[in-house]
């Protein structure tokens, strides 16, 4: 079995970790940080904004099972990629909406793919996600990994992460693991 990487920043990844890790073919999800300036840096120090860090997740997945336009296309639908530096009430460069290509064909799907919503119309606003190339990426602190399901009760779980969770459920019923 082959692996291949995405990295996708989607807004705080409390919220997107769980969105992309009951999707079939996808091995494992790890929170992070990716695109800024200081090295190692920590949940408080992306916090503040400074660090130029993108809150993001690592998806390791089968491209045989779940292709990379698939996943982007769920990553478009589990956020808001038309509003910059920010989703929902959670403001600053951290949350922006960013694709940190890994290669050149993940380059090219992602930006056939903004096109592609961009002239489907599909938001009032243009889609403003970056489209990079890979940096370092930093995992989190242990205690964001996998944070939702660990925590399904905390109140910013339930009302930020459960209805993306549910969403992409029912959009996608066929690629949720059973």
């Amino acid at each position: 079995m082959s692996e291949s990487v995405a990295i996708l920043a989607g807004g705080c990844f409390w919220c997107i970790e769980p969105v992309f890790s009951q999707l079939v073919g996808v091995k494992l999800v790890v929170s992070g940080y990716i695109g800024g300036h200081t090295l190692n840096p920590t949940y408080k120090e992306i916090c503040t904004g400074t660090t130029g860090h993108a809150e993001a997740i690592k998806v390791v997945f089968d491209p045989a099972q779940i292709s990379f336009d698939e996943l982007l296309e769920i990553f478009f639908v589990a956020h808001d990629p038309t509003t910059p530096n920010r989703q929902g009430n959670d403001i600053g460069t951290q949350y922006r909406s960013a694709i940190f290509c890994q290669d050149a064909e993940q380059r090219v799907s992602a930006q056939n793919m903004i096109a592609r919503l961009n002239a489907e119309k599909l938001w009032p606003l243009p889609i403003v996600t970056q489209v990079s190339s890979t940096a370092t990426f930093y995992p989190a602190e242990d205690y964001h990994q996998y944070y939702y399901a660990n925590n399904p009760n905390q109140p910013y779980c339930m009302a930020v992460a459960a209805p993306k969770v549910a969403k992409i459920r029912a959009k996608f019923s066929g690629k949720i693991k059973s």
